[in-house]
């Protein structure tokens, strides 16, 4: 009984941290960001258009976070992806870039 009781308060306790696991790149992308990078709607860079995308690499990945953390031009905080944290941003603009060369 003993044993199933913290086995069960364990695994009520790991459910959060479960529920927290990181999305990568791609997840975030599809779900979050593909509205409006697929259509270039508002103006954002069309995902896969290289000549879109240059300018945009050469200021560095750290720069594009902190733009799009804050947003830029039309695009709102964090593409209003409020649950995102900075490395799963990160991990969607790689994924962006990584498409677009």
């Amino acid at each position: 009984m003993k044993k199933t009781m913290i086995l069960a308060v364990t695994a009520m306790l790991m459910t959060p941290v479960a529920a927290m696991a990181e999305r990568d790149g791609a997840t975030l992308y599809n779900t979050k960001c593909m509205a409006c990078h697929m259509t270039g709607a508002a103006g954002a860079p069309i995902f896969g258009n290289a000549e879109q995308w240059a300018p945009r690499a050469a200021k560095g990945i750290d720069a594009l976070l902190v733009s799009a953390t804050n947003g830029l031009n039309a695009m709102p905080p964090k593409g209003t992806c409020m649950d995102c944290t900075e490395s799963e941003l990160k991990g969607a603009i790689q994924y962006m870039l990584d498409n677009s060369k």
